[in-house]
């Protein structure tokens, strides 16, 4: 499990069929009036599939949130281990007496090591085929792009496009 983000409103930079005169000016992202959102995501490794939820903050609350839905999709017999790196909700005593009551255990990758973490090299692939080239509007349109991407990719796991992406970023 880990953090993507902060996810905002603004023109992303990339490749396209853009007319050679005269293109049209990116707009100006000096502020964030909508805010920002956080991808919440995990990777199942026995099946290799992602999920994810996009979230306006990344407090406990929001782990805790996302963490039910994860525990929902496997029976309660089964044990969960779930690898997180050190960032500070992740470590909060209401995470902990959560995975205490719920069968799952939490497995911290060593500070500086995200590279442990296999969920790593899938965000590469999300950055290039969901924000690349893009300039979403509202955080709902950004949000639904980004689960049907999840989607695409779970039916789609060996897919030569996907596998370039993941093997450009190095993990253990």
């Amino acid at each position: 499990m880990d953090e993507f983000g902060p996810l905002s409103l603004q023109p992303y930079r990339g490749k396209g069929w853009f007319q050679q005169r005269r293109p049209n000016r990116l707009r100006a992202t000096y502020t964030r009036p909508h805010g920002v959102r956080h991808l919440l995501a995990a990777l199942d490794l026995k099946t290799n599939k992602l999920y994810g939820h996009a979230s306006k903050t990344k407090k406990h609350a929001d782990i805790l949130r996302f963490f039910n839905v994860l525990r929902r999709r496997f029976h309660r017999s089964e044990k969960l281990y779930i690898i997180l790196d050190n960032f500070s909700p992740h470590h909060h005593k209401k995470v902990k007496a959560w995975a205490d009551e719920n069968n799952v255990e939490l497995v911290f990758t060593p500070t500086y090591a995200s590279w442990l973490n296999r969920i790593e090299c899938h965000f590469a692939p999300l950055r290039k085929f969901v924000l690349e080239g893009s300039d979403f509007r509202e955080h709902k349109v950004l949000g639904s792009a980004i689960q049907a991407y999840l989607r695409w990719r779970n039916k789609n796991k060996r897919h030569a496009a996907i596998l370039r992406e993941q093997n450009k970023i190095k993990v253990v």
